[in-house]
């Protein structure tokens, strides 16, 4: 290992060509040490420096941590964006931050899913164009209610979320689900569908998987 490290260094030093000295040649003696400053910007000292690679966002599930978020600007505020903070204002604005990610990651499930429209916007209004009342897959769409946002400040932290999970948050507090229903109610599908978790007044569930016949 030294002989291959000496070996590189006496190549840079040969290499006249390659590199400039940072500090200015003068009659007087320096009394700071010189560094070559290679071709491309580095110098030696940079060639033989492990970078820390940045470490990505730890979710954590609690309003401390989304009031302790900056606002979604107005750049950030794409059409999913959009779409995916309605739905979690009028589906889950009561429930905890770690029930607002749930549902949204069923949102992310179905549009990653081949039975389910392919974005976000077309898997919340699915079953609306048909104008008929509690026909569509998610019932604030349909239920004939006013869907004006009056609390302000519930929509600015869920759309904090909608912005986590639509950057790329990790999808695991439901194990893959594609559906959900409160605990006041019991419709068909959920004995059919496995259940993979509950939270808050939620419970999920996945789809079962079918085989394709030969």
């Amino acid at each position: 290992m030294r002989s291959v490290f000496v070996s590189v260094f006496a190549a840079v030093v040969c290499a006249s060509a390659s590199f400039a000295e940072t500090t200015p040649a003068t009659s007087k003696q320096e009394t700071k040490p010189r560094q070559l400053v290679l071709f491309d910007g580095k110098t030696l000292r940079d060639m033989f420096t492990t970078k820390k690679e940045d470490k990505p966002t730890e979710i954590a599930y609690s309003r401390a941590f989304i009031d302790s978020l900056p606002k979604v600007t107005e750049e950030q505020r794409t059409a999913e964006w959009q779409c995916l903070s309605e739905a979690l204002y009028f589906e889950a604005r009561g429930e905890s931050v770690k029930g607002q990610f749930a549902v949204a990651e069923v949102i992310l499930n179905r549009k990653d899913h081949s039975s389910f429209p392919q974005s976000v916007c077309g898997v919340i209004n699915q079953g609306t164009a048909s104008g008929r009342k509690y026909q569509c897959q998610f019932t604030y769409n349909c239920d004939g209610i006013s869907d004006k946002i009056r609390e302000k400040t519930a929509y600015e932290r869920v759309g904090k979320v909608a912005h986590l999970v639509l950057d790329g948050a990790p999808k695991t507090l439901t194990d893959g689900a594609t559906h959900y229903h409160t605990k006041a109610v019991s419709p068909r599908w959920s004995r059919t569908f496995e259940r993979t978790a509950t939270i808050g007044v939620h419970h999920f569930y996945r789809m079962t998987t079918r085989l394709s016949r030969n």
